[in-house]
């Protein structure tokens, strides 16, 4: 009896944009990583700076009451909560 050689992606486990990911998908893209790639056009990942520069995480503790009017203001003002604690913080300063 033949042994028969299944690939995790003959299930269709995975998929890009709903199309499954084949054989010929894989190959054709290491084929393109094995010729390199311009790192000047590669796409740079993280967060983008919120200010100056890179950021540093405050933990802060909030009581329900003001985590929820926070929640309130920065849905009101369509912004991250993150966000207006920073404005908050830039008029506290000022």
């Amino acid at each position: 009896m033949p042994a028969v050689c299944y690939s995790y992606y003959d299930y269709g486990v995975e998929a890009i944009n709903g199309k499954p990911v084949t054989e010929q998908d894989i190959r054709a893209w290491a084929d393109e990583a094995e010729r390199g790639y311009d790192v000047a056009q590669l796409r740079k990942r993280g967060r983008r700076p919120a200010g100056d520069g890179p950021g540093q995480v405050v933990p802060v503790r909030l009581d329900a009451t003001l985590l929820a009017a926070l929640a309130e203001r920065a849905e009101r003002d369509q912004v991250s909560r993150s966000e207006a604690i920073r404005a908050a913080i830039r008029a506290y300063v000022a």
